[in-house]
Order: structure tokens, then C-alpha cells, then sequence
């Protein structure tokens, strides 16, 4: 094809393999704004990534007098604002966030979708499809992509359509076949923090400090070379001049910024580098006291430090965003015999989706077809695969590890367990800590102070401490360095962050930053016991053969009498008779003996199971049973073998043993004879012993188990789990009485039970943790904590976590604030210097504070 003749826009292209990009507006890579409630408007604000910068945007957007409430979240780069309705509009809000010198990435109410234009295949054609779209209202940025025939278009959707736009390009004479919502197969929405130190503003970062490292170099190592570019009426030397060149190009986004705060009326660190910057020039052409060097260290180092704290946030907010890339865009779906690929968005409740090996699984469904070993890290933390098969439950962002699966969809996309973490997760880091507002609050009179006393030095310090005027003025402009709270501000959410979505990541759902504090302050641990200390499901755990029966014969017979029976012990004997693989026999004349045990007739020949008393109403003499045939052991709990022909005791010795251990006695017969006795429990998780000495390890004082099981069981199950304390028999109410009690002895009680039955005592402790709460609704809104999995060694993780976390938050607060007034009382002494200032008071705290806080990230359950 011949070259085409030129757009009516420039693309500055250099061959046709080149995106052609179009901004109506604002630049923005993907639309995250979004309209909640009718009230509520939500804004993504990405430079927004300092406590300066969020005082700012709540200055600016305060003065509309139909906002209610302003909520600027810098861990995530978001701006919520609740408004009157009718009285502002969230345009309005977009705009004053404008006039506070901050880009909004998407408009109000905007969407990105991909349009497929295979016809468009010239940068000709595309020309056309662009004039078409110049014509469309409430198009704010367009793509036009002639190697792959789409169209990426960016548009208001209180303007216009997909259906408008999907004309505008067929107006220019090219068919769309298909339309794509954003994010779908495309890349990671993960923010490039690599390409922080390829932006604009670092490279007038890097100019800036080449002109510093020249004026150093002219300044003092050539010095004699440093030649007098003017005499009058201001001396300026090549160094002077090259320091000037550096505050210029490093100096200009910095005070752009501090003109918006004074705008703002907003006493942040923009505003009071800017008054630093223009002081220094300022007095160094007044006064001729020579400062460039000062203005320009200041103007390339706060660079730096800006650099480096955007560097940072962004690394902070990556770590939610990995956990929404979890999820893959597109499924692959069962429709009308085809197998078709489709944005997950586009798959409903009852699809049939197919998941192939190593692929990860789309949405939250039942297994309806094939089995396989699907990796639940993401969403519970398990770190072995677990088997699925018929009927199993799986999650959106599983991996299917081994086989092939078509699972039948059961939620929507936006409701699935993993969309619902990463919303509580996302609600979770808004939600400000007791701590965070006690630091706010602090800052507020920090700064001023700060400022007072820089005021006070420059014009004291002269008088009382002999500093010429010009040292007294670099000491001002240090402490106005020194004056910006940023890094203790930011001390408490990045670590909030930081601990949150680790624990998210490792299968521990923390619903608050006020939880994640809480949980780490407990002093006691109550734990339920079915269900939590034990796996809430029945087991045989022993079966005695009585009378020259085997096992197998005790666990066939047993197997048929309770075929039929729906009681959940039947359902375990029947389970673990199946697994043994002992056979069935015929049954009829089936009857459930009501509070006693079943009757039918096997074979033709009537057998019993149930309680001991039940059989002692057929006339058994329990007491003389008949144990052993060929002199073997038969049991595996302690008994004593009766002194004459190899006989038990059932009712002194074998049933009150197995009683102590929690288990309860079933007995299998005729009328005539005894042929065993079965055990049943509900089992001990097999972690459950380990995690409680490891809470005793980390520094919990107290653990107890509360139960509503009998005193006997529940002493049982005490002794070989190891905790301090066991309350048995307790009603629902009497949970709850229990958890005052412990929290009225201890500093705070975090309770541990199922989201359900547990509800009003997971209420009433400081910190309520549900078990196994993937894809339980009322456990993962009830709960302040959900442990994801069914895995109690996640309860020590958790308290590990969240002590650690309180910690790391007490590190950071105390240091930066240290820190900062260490060096702010030295300045007058002439002990820092004004680089100092900057790298150790602003960016050195700043790094430091994150980076303490992504240590959280490091801590894993014990079993990883």
C-alpha cells in the first residue's frame, strides 16, 4: 500500500507499527474512577501519594459547600468524597482537585473499551477513524492501533455510548466486530514503579543535578577557573550561574506545587520548600549573600527525595494490586455446544466454564466435570493443592494444577469470594486507626511549631548564638525543611497496608487496620471447640471386635444398619466402612430406636446398633465380653483384659475409657451376641496442639476453650490440645459471658469460632476471627478477622502479624519523630547542614518508614 497522505494530527510516528494516542483532556492508562451510591463519588488521584499532597486535595475540594466529607487515601492514591446531591457534582469535585494542582487519571463516570476495527489497517484509515471520534462529545482519549485493527477510546459515559462510538467508527466506513471493556487481556495493572525514574519529572531531576555537580565542581574544585559572568548590578559567577540553571529545571514542578498550596491555603512541605528556594534566591540577590548553591541543593534534592517517595508508595500500593491481579480477564466458556473465549465479565451464574491445566480458575463455581489439584494459595493460603472433584466448591484465582475441569458457575464476577476480599481489603486500609488519627492530629500542630521556630532561630540566633545573618538564614531554611510531618504522617498506613494485604496474600482476611492493631494487643485467645479446635465433622476413630468377629465383619454390619439412618454418626461409620472397602449387605426392616440406635435385619438375620444402655435392655451382660480369639490385642485405647478367658469389662474398663477421650461408643449385635464396638469422634485438627503452644510462644497469656459440649468431652479435648482453661456446657449467651469475663481479667480478648453459630461472641470479644471463611458469606461480614482456610496454624501467623505490625508502627512513628526534632535542634548549633536536611529529615525518613513497613510482608505462616 502507498504512503498515505497526512492526518489532520501530527502522530509523530516513525513507521506504522506506532499507537496513535489522543488526549482530550488528561492523560490516564485505565479508568478507576467510579460513581457510588448516587452520592459518593470516587477519584483516582495517583501523584496524590504524600500527607501534603492529601492536605491539599481536602482544602481544595472543601471549599464546595455541598461537600460532607472528604476522604484522601495515599496508600492507594484515591479520593472519596460524599456530597450533596444536586447541590455539586462530581465533575465540580474533579475540577477543584484540578485547582489543586493534581491530574485526575479518570474522568467521573468514564470507561475504557476496546473496539476491533480489522478494516483499519493504515495509518490512513486510522486518520479517519480519529477525525470521526474528534467529532464525538464526551470522547476524552482515543488509541487508534492499525497493526492490530482496534480502537482503545476513553469516554464519558454521561455524554455518550459504546453505541455511539461504535457508529462514530463506522461513519468513517470501518465495521467494529467486536467491543471490549478495559483491563481485559490487557497488562498488569500493577503501577510501574521502574518508570518513576523515566518520567518527566525525573529527567528535569537528572539535568537539574548535572547543573549542580558543575556549579560544585566550578565552586570549589576549579575555583580558579570559576569565571565572573556578571559584576553589576548582581555578581554572578559561573558556579552562581550554573546553580541558578539547576533551581530553573529542578525547581519548577516544586514550585508549581507550593503555588497551588498557598492557593490551598495549605501549609505542606511544597510551600515551605518553595519559601526556602525563593528565600535562598531572594536573599542571595538582595543581600548578596550568596545562597545559590543552598536554593539549588534544594531544588535537585527534594527532586530526588519526591522520586524516591513516589518509588516507594508505589511499591505500598503494588501490593494490592497483585492481589486484583489475581483474577484472570477472560474465561473460557461452554455456549451452545462451542467452546468460546469471553471477558469475564460476560460470564453469568450457570455457565459452564473450562479450565485447563495450569490455568487459573475465573470464577467462584462448583466442579461439574474431571478432577484435579487446585492450588487455593491465593485465597485461603493452603500451601498444598487440594483434590476437586464432583460437586467440590472452588474460587475465582485458584489454579488448576494438574487436570482437566469445567466448573458450573455460581456467582457473579464482582461478587465472587476473591472480588469481595480485595473490596473489604480496599475498605479495610480507608479505614483510619486510632493511632493514624492521633499522628494526624499531632501534625496539624507540628508544622506551625516547627515554622515558629524556624522564624525564631533565623532572627535569634545571630543575637544569642553570634551565627552571622547569612548562617541564621540557611538555619531558617533548614528547619523549613524540617517542618514537613510527612514521614511520621505516613508511618501508620503503609504499615497498615503493608500487613493487611500480606496477611490477604497468606490466606487472613483483616477486615481494619484497627483490627490488625487490636489483634496484636490480646492478652487471651478464647477458641470454640467444633468446628475450630477440632474439624466439626465425626469420625470413627476405633472399632473393638468382640467374639471371634474381625473388624471388617463389625464395620460390615455396622455399615448396613446405618445405611439407612441420617444421624451424622451413621453417616461417619458408613464413610470410614466405605473407605475400608468392607462390603455391603442386603438390608430390610429398617427402625430408627429413637434416642437409642437402629434395628434391621441383614441378611435375614436382625441386628442392633446404638448406645450401651440399648443393649443392655436386650439382656447383654456388658460387663463379661468376650475380647480375643487367637490371644491377639484387639483394641487400640487402653483397656484391661479380664483376669479369666480373655474377657472385658465394657462398662469399668473399654466404653468410660473411650468415654475420657471424647469419643462416643456405638455397639454392634444380634440378639444373641456382641460383635464389636465402634468410636466416634470429632477429631482434633492435627495443627490444633502446635498452634496453641505457638500462641503461648509469641506471648499470648491466656488461652481457653469455650464449648457446648459436656464437661467430660470438653475435658478431653483441653488436655490434648494443651490449653489453660476450659468452659463447658455453654449456650450461645453464656459464650458471651464467658468472653466478658476473660476481657474484664485481660487486656483485650480475641474470640476464634465458625462466623455462625459463634456470632455474639465474636461480637462482643475485641477481635472477632472466623474460621474457614472462603465462600461463607456471614462469616467474612461478621467477622473483624477471617482465616480464609480451615487451617489453624494461621491464628499464630495472625497474632505474629499483627504484634509485629503494632511494632513496626511504634518504630516509625517514634524514629521519624525523633529523628526530626534531633535534627531540628541541632540546625541553630550549625550541626546540619541543609542537604542533610533533605536526604536524612524528608526523602532518608521517608524510604526508611516504608521500608520498615514492607518487612510485614516477609512474615509467613509457620508451615510456608
Amino acid at each position: 500500500m502507498s504512503d498515505p497522505p497526512a492526518s489532520a494530527h501530527d502522530h509523530n510516528h516513525d513507521d506504522d507499527d506506532h499507537d496513535y494516542d489522543h488526549d482530550h483532556g488528561h492523560e490516564h492508562d485505565e479508568p478507576v474512577a467510579d460513581l457510588l451510591n448516587g452520592e459518593v463519588v470516587q477519584l483516582s488521584v495517583p501523584e496524590m501519594d504524600c500527607p501534603s499532597c492529601a492536605g491539599k486535595v481536602r482544602n481544595s475540594v472543601q471549599q464546595l459547600d455541598a461537600v460532607e466529607t472528604v476522604d484522601p487515601q495515599i496508600t492507594t492514591g484515591t479520593l472519596t468524597v460524599r456530597y450533596e446531591e444536586g447541590e455539586t457534582t462530581p465533575e465540580a469535585i474533579a475540577e477543584r482537585v484540578k485547582e489543586a494542582g493534581y491530574t485526575v487519571e479518570s474522568g467521573v463516570g468514564e470507561t475504557t473499551e476496546t473496539f476491533t476495527v480489522p478494516e483499519m489497517d493504515c495509518p490512513s484509515c486510522a486518520g479517519k477513524v480519529e477525525n470521526a471520534l474528534d467529532n464525538l462529545t464526551g470522547v476524552s482519549t482515543y488509541q487508534t492501533q492499525p497493526t492490530t485493527g482496534k480502537v482503545v477510546v476513553t469516554y464519558d459515559q454521561a455524554h455518550v455510548s459504546a453505541d455511539d462510538v461504535t457508529r462514530a467508527i463506522e461513519s468513517a466506513g470501518y465495521d467494529v466486530t467486536k467491543t471490549t471493556v478495559s483491563g481485559e487481556g490487557g497488562s498488569s495493572g500493577l503501577a510501574e514503579t521502574d518508570g518513576v525514574w523515566q518520567s518527566d519529572r525525573a529527567t528535569k531531576t537528572w539535568i537539574s543535578g548535572g547543573f549542580v555537580a558543575l556549579g560544585l565542581l566550578f565552586g570549589f574544585l576549579l575555583s580558579g577557573q570559576n569565571a565572573t559572568l556578571l559584576s553589576a548590578p548582581i555578581p554572578l559567577s559561573l558556579a552562581d550561574g550554573l546553580f541558578l540553571a539547576a533551581v530553573a529545571v529542578g525547581g519548577q514542578e516544586i514550585l508549581e506545587g507550593g503555588y497551588y498550596s498557598l492557593r490551598n491555603r495549605n501549609l505542606d512541605i511544597d510551600l515551605l520548600m518553595s519559601i526556602a528556594i525563593t528565600g535562598a534566591l531572594v536573599v542571595s540577590v538582595g543581600f548578596d549573600e550568596g545562597l545559590y548553591m543552598e536554593a539549588a541543593m534544594l531544588a535537585f534534592l527534594f527532586s530526588v527525595a519526591e522520586l524516591l517517595e513516589r518509588y516507594s508508595m508505589d511499591k505500598a500500593r503494588n501490593s494490592l494490586q497483585e492481589l486484583m491481579d489475581l483474577s484472570p480477564d477472560e474465561a473460557t466458556v461452554k455456549r451452545d455446544g462451542e467452546t468460546v473465549t469471553v471477558p469475564v465479565d460476560d460470564v453469568r451464574v450457570g455457565d459452564i466454564v473450562v479450565v485447563r491445566p495450569g490455568e487459573k480458575i475465573p470464577m467462584d463455581g462448583e466442579v461439574s466435570v474431571g478432577e484435579s489439584a487446585v492450588n487455593q494459595a491465593p485465597i485461603t493460603g493452603e500451601s498444598v493443592p487440594v483434590d476437586k472433584t464432583d460437586g467440590d466448591e472452588v474460587y475465582a484465582g485458584t489454579i488448576n494444577e494438574e487436570g482437566y475441569l469445567e466448573v458450573r458457575v455460581t456467582s457473579e464476577a464482582g461478587d465472587n469470594t476473591l472480588s469481595r476480599i480485595i473490596e473489604m481489603v480496599e475498605d479495610a486500609q480507608a479505614n483510619k486507626t486510632e493511632r493514624e488519627q492521633f499522628v494526624e492530629r499531632f501534625a496539624g500542630y507540628y508544622t506551625p511549631v516547627v515554622v515558629a521556630f524556624a522564624v525564631l532561630v533565623t532572627l535569634g540566633t545571630p543575637f544569642v548564638l553570634g551565627a552571622t545573618w547569612t548562617q541564621s538564614i540557611v538555619y531558617g531554611l533548614t528547619l523549613l525543611v524540617l517542618a514537613c510531618p510527612c514521614a511520621f504522617v505516613i508511618s501508620t498506613p503503609v504499615s497498615v497496608v503493608s500487613g493487611i494485604t500480606s496477611a490477604a496474600k497468606n490466606g487472613v482476611l483483616i477486615k481494619g487496620g484497627s483490627h490488625l492493631e487490636a489483634m496484636g494487643d490480646v492478652e487471651a485467645v478464647a477458641l470454640d471447640k467444633t468446628g475450630t479446635l477440632t474439624k466439626g465433622e465425626l469420625a470413627v476413630t476405633d472399632v473393638i471386635p468382640l467374639n471371634e468377629n474381625t473388624e471388617d465383619d463389625v464395620l460390615r454390619c455396622a455399615r448396613g444398619l446405618e445405611s439407612r439412618s441420617e444421624h451424622p454418626i451413621g453417616a461417619a461409620i458408613v464413610d470410614h466402612a466405605a473407605e475400608n472397602d468392607v462390603g455391603k449387605r442386603s438390608v430390610s426392616e429398617f427402625e430408627s430406636v429413637t434416642g437409642k440406635g437402629v434395628r434391621a435385619d441383614l441378611d435375614g438375620e436382625t441386628h442392633y446398633a446404638g448406645k450401651p444402655g440399648f443393649f443392655e435392655e436386650l439382656g447383654f451382660d456388658l460387663s463379661h465380653v468376650h475380647a480375643v480369639t487367637d490371644g491377639g490385642v484387639v483394641t487400640q485405647t487402653s483397656q484391661r483384659l479380664c483376669e479369666r478367658n480373655n474377657c472385658l469389662d465394657l462398662l469399668e474398663d473399654t466404653i468410660p475409657d473411650l468415654q475420657s477421650e471424647g469419643k462416643t461408643v456405638i455397639l454392634v449385635g444380634t440378639e444373641d451376641e456382641l460383635e464389636g464396638v465402634i468410636a466416634v469422634a470429632d477429631e482434633v485438627r492435627p495443627e490444633a496442639r502446635r498452634a496453641v503452644a505457638r500462641l503461648h510462644d509469641l506471648g499470648v497469656e491466656h488461652v481457653v476453650m469455650l464449648t457446648g459440649d459436656n464437661e467430660r468431652t470438653a475435658r478431653a479435648i483441653a488436655e490434648e490440645v494443651g490449653v489453660d482453661e476450659f468452659r463447658a456446657e455453654l449456650l450461645p449467651d453464656e459464650k458471651v459471658e464467658a468472653i466478658q469475663d476473660l476481657d474484664g481479667e485481660y487486656d483485650g480478648v480475641a474470640m476464634v469460632g465458625d462466623g455462625v453459630n459463634d456470632a455474639p461472641a465474636l461480637a462482643t470479644a475485641t477481635v472477632g476471627v472466623a474460621m474457614g471463611a472462603a465462600g461463607t458469606d456471614t462469616a467474612l461480614e461478621t467477622a473483624d478477622i477471617a482465616l480464609m482456610s480451615d487451617d489453624l496454624a494461621r491464628l499464630p501467623y495472625l497474632y505474629e502479624l499483627s504484634h509485629d505490625a503494632n511494632g513496626v508502627i511504634r518504630q516509625n512513628v517514634w524514629t521519624s519523630l525523633s529523628a526530626k526534632a534531633a535534627l531540628a535542634l541541632a540546625v541553630p548549633f550549625g550541626l546540619v547542614p541543609i542537604w542533610a536536611a533533605v536526604l536524612v529529615g524528608d526523602a532518608g525518613m521517608t524510604l526508611g518508614v516504608t521500608g520498615n513497613a514492607m518487612r510485614l510482608s516477609r512474615i509467613t505462616p509457620e508451615d510456608d
